[in-house]
């Protein structure tokens, strides 16, 4: 059996830079060093753990010196649950390794004159700022120290996976992305199932009762529990009532039966087992326009940073320059949060999106706020957006464009560049693949304005928005 070779632990090692993945980068003789969970200006020992011919990977093993950059930290599971990477950053920096991730992606990936770049819009809050959380039940609990062999048995954990573990879960103590009352349920819920000897679900054998528990609320108070079973175990029930009579503040008590091999509940119905089937989010509309109301189910995509949202959609909108005699075509247009947000600002906005059921509810909310210059439609971009669609529904002058990760299709690009809009607002989750996106169609467009906006503080993730102007 071929000996891996033992790594050094490098001595003295300054941390300089914040690099992919939320790590941190040193340099040592002209290699980059990836280190998780320091921050720059750090002095530490660093274990070598994986080498390559041009970098390498490490773990802190001892750190000499502390940033002036560090943070104090507000999480008891920082370094374990792998969330939030960056808590131990100064929130400033934070956003200053963001607005650089994106300048670099842009101008390394993209070749795109980044002059207009505006100073990233950090969020209000950086802590209690998510509305939704998703948490795991697992019969595998994992600990940073095994426990003793006299320990008593385990039922389980309720918490967030392992990163690269799939069957091991962390249980949460405590979280500080949601409201308190989020771990007041989330504690209730695993100290009431095991009190009562309910199953918790063996990820790997896929045996057991509780799978999952969804925790939501919105900015009029509101809070929606979900609570996914796979099997009607006797004590569910129970646990159901326990939930309703000790927190009257959640408006919609919901489960969901997945049986399935995967966790995926999307395409599962819901149950409502107390209150509404529903819970109502308000955003403010743009520049003085009446509030929009949003009905959100279990299923429901909605920005899970509510604020930082409502500015996202205002910096579109404002790219956007509508008119009033303007047609907009919102693709990727989820419930039709963007959509609803500039339809009282121009003509008609006709939107588009794979999720049949978010179409289903992006009518719903058109109707809901009395909009009726929308069209929704349903099925793959690529397919539906085509020359005949552009037919029949009219030539936009303006499109919104909001992708996933993966950024968008290539027959989606051809065919806004046989579309020509005299603008297109790009939103992206991820920099890389929207600069791969500018870059193709710099055939026909120059990029504009720059709105970096920070949705997730404490993690990697940016959002951007690009302004395209048509040459």
């Amino acid at each position: 059996m071929r000996k891996t070779k033992e790594q050094p632990i490098l001595e003295d090692v300054l941390i300089t830079d914040i690099g992919a993945e939320g790590k941190a980068i040193a340099r040592i003789e002209g290699m980059v060093l990836f280190v998780p969970f320091v921050v720059p200006g750090d002095i530490a020992d660093v274990k070598v753990i994986k080498k390559k011919k041009n970098y390498a990977e490490g773990r802190v093993v001892k750190i000499k010196h502390y940033s002036e950059k560090r943070a104090e930290l507000q999480c008891p599971h920082f370094g374990i649950c792998g969330g939030c990477r960056w808590q131990n950053l100064n929130y400033p920096d934070q956003l200053a390794a963001k607005q650089q991730q994106v300048k670099d992606n842009l101008e390394r990936l993209g070749h795109v004159d980044c002059s207009q770049m505006r100073p990233i819009c950090g969020s209000e809050k950086i802590f209690h700022y998510r509305n939704k959380l998703e948490y795991t039940f697992s019969t595998k609990a994992w600990h940073e120290q095994p426990p003793s062999p006299d320990a008593p048995p385990e039922p389980g954990a309720l918490g967030f996976h392992i990163p690269t573990l799939f069957d091991k879960v962390l249980n949460i103590e405590q979280c500080a992305l949601q409201e308190e009352l989020s771990n007041e349920i989330r504690l209730a819920t695993r100290d009431y199932a095991i009190a009562h000897e309910i199953p918790f679900y063996d990820i790997r054998n896929h045996t057991g009762c509780l799978r999952n528990l969804i925790i939501r609320n919105t900015s009029t108070g509101q809070w929606m529990v979900v609570v996914v079973i796979a099997e009607r175990h006797p004590g569910w029930e129970g646990l159901m009532e326990h939930l309703r009579d000790r927190f009257p503040q959640i408006t919609s008590l919901q489960y969901i039966l997945n049986d399935k091999m995967n966790d995926s509940y999307a395409d599962l119905p819901s149950m409502t087992f107390a209150g509404l089937d529903h819970v109502e989010e308000v955003m403010e509309g743009f520049e003085g326009a009446a509030p929009l109301h949003f009905t959100i189910r279990p299923q429901t995509f909605y920005q899970t940073n509510s604020p930082q949202a409502q500015r996202l959609y205002s910096f579109a909108a404002e790219f956007a320059d509508l008119t009033p005699n303007d047609l907009v075509y919102d693709l990727y247009t989820g419930t039709g949060t963007i959509a609803l947000f500039l339809a009282r600002r121009c003509k008609r906005v006709v939107g588009i999106e794979y999720v049949e059921d978010s179409i289903i509810a992006a009518r719903q909310n058109a109707q809901q706020n009395q909009i009726d210059n929308t069209e929704f439609f349903a099925g793959d971009m690529a397919k539906v957006l085509t020359a005949e669609f552009v037919a029949q529904h009219g030539k936009p002058d303006v499109v919104i464009t909001d992708p996933p990760r993966a950024g968008m299709h290539e027959k989606v690009v051809e065919q806004l560049l046989a579309m020509a809009p005299r603008k297109i607002v790009y939103v992206s989750c991820n920099p890389a693949t929207q600069a791969r996106d500018l870059e193709l169609l710099s055939t026909k467009y120059r990029v504009g304005r720059i709105q970096p906006v920070d949705m997730f503080p404490h993690t990697q993730h940016v959002e951007n928005i690009a302004e395209l102007v048509l040459n």
